[in-house]
């Protein structure tokens, strides 16, 4: 038996002699009217702060009471709709243009656009000998641990890293929004080559390339990319890139800079709670359900077999047996998540060009059924529509991304997010933020040594 093994063993004895003391009642929760997940029954989050950054709207109030309605978001008070429908209509990249409304509150000009693409791609660049020195030096399978690695890293090239006034983090932000896709990409081909022996190639970013096109190019081998791969993850990005101040990582970063701390530690630590896969890896989820989906239904084009196999996951009988259909829900919609919404045509068009239409049509035919067989199976206090997440893991499938990239693209849209939120809580509060736990632990007396 091997050190690691004898180890184990050890710390597998000792959770197991003393697991009891880490367990608490649950009706506790219930007695001292402790709202679990900071949200109340009705999945309403506990207010916690202000933002004018992003809105979610899921219910409206009718003859006086809160309803749901179908699910909105707001960018700085503009619909997420009709800004993506303004630069799609216009066949521009919106990356670039989201980031400059929520960082500065306002939709640019065409010359103040200009200029702001301009500052970006000057930004894309990592210090010399940065990739071969930090970023292959210790490369893992895990790529938000690379991510976050080469974030703090970046910290000791920086004079002024510790600089909490607005500019230097405005700064610091756009720096790291410039450069988040080149730590993912590059720390992905440094995987890719000492893991999996496979060749390894970095391409540097062209300035006159937008974020999406530039992702593209530094992943692929020969650089080539088309016009609506290039268009659906920029739309991608752009539908990640925030989604109100109480998700688990904006409200991370809220948290951890109200201590004062620099930005690269604010930012590693909203990717530390990105990287859980209740948070940006439910896409992954998705992904492995259908798998197995497509591994033990015999026609998937049968809706009564699907049906099954949606009931068996229900029943815990299927897949991980977590009793959950991954992609359906979410915390606050209910109707529907406007996110998933834009997405779904995008997402059939690809289909097309890939000649993935036939795992598309799986998609849509869960997208329909599952609702009604959730509705049917529990008993639940509002509706249930797909998320984001339940399409999001095909469209990187079909564009090639591998999965291990799958959580950095989610990171590299909610930097910016996680940006305007640090210098939002960095402006306008002084307070370190610091919430009450209710102790129901019994006193005890201190029993000496040799009467225990």
């Amino acid at each position: 038996m091997n050190n690691q093994n004898d180890s184990k063993l050890i710390f597998q004895e000792l959770t197991d002699r003393y697991k009891d003391n880490l367990l608490i009642d649950q009706e506790l929760y219930t007695t001292h009217k402790v709202f679990r997940g900071l949200r109340d029954l009705n999945g309403v989050g506990v207010v916690a702060g202000l933002t004018k950054i992003s809105t979610i709207d899921a219910t409206k109030t009718v003859d006086g009471k809160r309803v749901p309605c179908e699910g909105k978001l707001y960018y700085r008070g503009i619909d997420v709709e009709d800004l993506c429908h303004g630069f799609l209509q216009e066949n521009r990249m919106g990356f670039e243009e989201s980031t400059y409304l929520l960082l500065f509150g306002k939709l640019p000009s065409a010359g103040e656009l200009a200029q702001f693409e301009k500052l970006l791609a000057k930004c894309r660049s990592l210090p010399k000998n940065f990739v071969r020195d930090v970023i292959m030096k210790a490369s893992g399978k895990d790529m938000m641990n690379s991510l976050s690695r080469g974030i703090l890293t970046l910290a000791s090239y920086d004079k002024y890293a510790d600089n909490t006034e607005i500019s230097n983090v405005l700064r610091q932000s756009i720096l790291l929004i410039s450069v988040m896709p080149m730590l993912a990409v590059y720390s992905y081909h440094s995987f890719n080559h000492y893991t999996n022996n496979k060749s390894l190639y970095i391409h540097r970013p062209k300035e006159n390339l937008s974020t999406a096109e530039n992702i593209l190019r530094m992943l692929r081998a020969d650089k080539k990319y088309t016009p609506l791969e290039a268009k659906i993850l920029d739309l991608a990005l752009v539908l990640h890139m925030d989604h109100g101040g109480g998700n688990n990582s904006s409200f991370t970063t809220h948290v951890v800079s109200s201590s004062g701390t620099d930005t690269y530690s604010a930012i590693t630590a909203a990717l530390c709670s990105l990287k859980g896969p209740k948070h940006g890896g439910a896409n992954i989820k998705v992904m492995e359900m259908f798998a197995d989906l497509k591994k033990n239904v015999k026609n998937t084009k049968d809706e009564g077999q699907v049906a099954d196999y949606l009931r068996k996951l229900l029943h815990k009988e299927a897949f991980d047996r977590k009793g959950l259909i991954y992609g359906m829900g979410h915390a606050v919609y209910s109707i529907s998540d406007p996110r998933a919404v834009i997405f779904k045509s995008f997402v059939e068009q690809l289909s097309k060009e890939k000649g993935r239409e036939a795992e598309f049509r799986l998609y849509e035919m869960v997208d329909r059924l599952a609702p009604q067989i959730i509705a049917s199976e529990r008993k639940i206090y509002k509706g249930v529509s797909v998320n984001v997440d339940f399409y999001s893991g095909l469209v990187y499938s079909m564009l090639g991304l591998p999965v291990e990239l799958y959580t950095p693209m989610f990171a590299i849209a909610r930097v910016v997010g996680w940006s305007a939120h640090r210098m939002e809580e960095i402006t306008n509060q002084d307070k370190i933020i610091r919430p009450s736990y209710v102790s129901v632990q019994d006193n005890c007396p201190y029993v000496p040594m040799e009467e225990r």
